[in-house]
């Protein structure tokens, strides 16, 4: 598997695929390449399809030892978007959850992203529970330099994300369990990413890349309800709303025909 290497020595891993212009996946939290997989299928005859590893996961490594999981910036994960597009060349970046708002943050800082899709990106527009907790953040670090990764996934996941308690404790006990462990320090990362306020900065909303805001008609109210609202917020996006999408998954049919339509309509005449 191809990578580039960020500025603080971090390997990033990729997937590349197909053939046209191209478009570069980020996942959100407790995601891999793998999330957008079937997304990057769907679009990969029309498109050259880069499925990103972030740092910390899959098959990319992490510069930041689990000690100084709490010296972790977003500037970090621009780097490393940044090491990607300087390879593949600038691109249309399809962000997932709270992939989305570190791709709408790379805009902003001056990475080369010339379209932007944003799939249900946790903002606290309209939702005050998704500001995020005060102190989540360092107490997610102290856990991880702890070494206790099933802590930091389980605050996480009810703390951050949300989740019932009943529904982690089930995941506890489940296979899934030991690889959500292995990549806990990156829950330290989106918590960063989605701190309070957690809403668009101006230099976010001044972002004159054309952007797409999707969600899922049948998602969780609060992520669809911020989606709507982010079009009145950003410079140049406008939304729609897809059939389906149970449980913040993409239909990924649906999608990848939203997502097509988009980029063709933003080629030069």
């Amino acid at each position: 598997m191809p990578s580039v290497t960020s500025t603080d020595g971090t390997s990033i891993a990729y997937e590349l695929a197909g053939d046209g212009p191209v478009i570069v996946f980020v996942p959100g939290a407790f995601n891999d390449r793998r999330t957008c997989a079937p997304l990057a299928e769907a679009l990969r005859d029309d498109y050259t399809v880069v499925s990103v590893d972030r740092r910390g996961r899959g098959g990319s490594t992490d510069a930041i030892a689990p000690a100084d999981a709490g010296s972790y910036t977003v500037a970090h994960e621009i780097d490393d978007l940044d090491a990607v597009l300087a390879e593949v060349g600038p691109a249309a970046v399809f962000g997932f959850s709270s992939g989305a708002n570190l791709a709408l943050m790379a805009a902003a800082a001056g990475s080369a992203i010339t379209r932007l899709v944003m799939y249900e990106a946790p903002f606290a527009l309209g939702d005050p529970a998704r500001a995020g907790r005060d102190g989540l953040v360092d107490r997610l670090a102290a856990l991880v330099a702890d070494g206790r990764a099933g802590d930091a996934v389980a605050t996480m996941q009810t703390e951050g994300i949300g989740l019932p308690a009943e529904m982690v404790d089930g995941l506890r006990r489940s296979p899934l369990w030991a690889g959500l462990e292995a990549i806990a320090q990156t829950v330290v990362y989106d918590a960063v990413i989605t701190r309070a306020p957690n809403v668009p900065t101006a230099a976010m909303a001044s972002v004159a890349v054309p952007t797409l805001v999707l969600a899922g008609a049948r998602t969780w109210p609060g992520l669809r309800d911020a989606a709507r609202a982010l079009p009145g917020v950003l410079a140049d996006a406008r939304y729609v709303e897809l059939p389906g999408g149970e449980d913040h998954a993409f239909p990924v049919a649906a999608t990848a025909e939203a997502v097509a339509e988009f980029l063709a309509s933003q080629k030069p005449a």
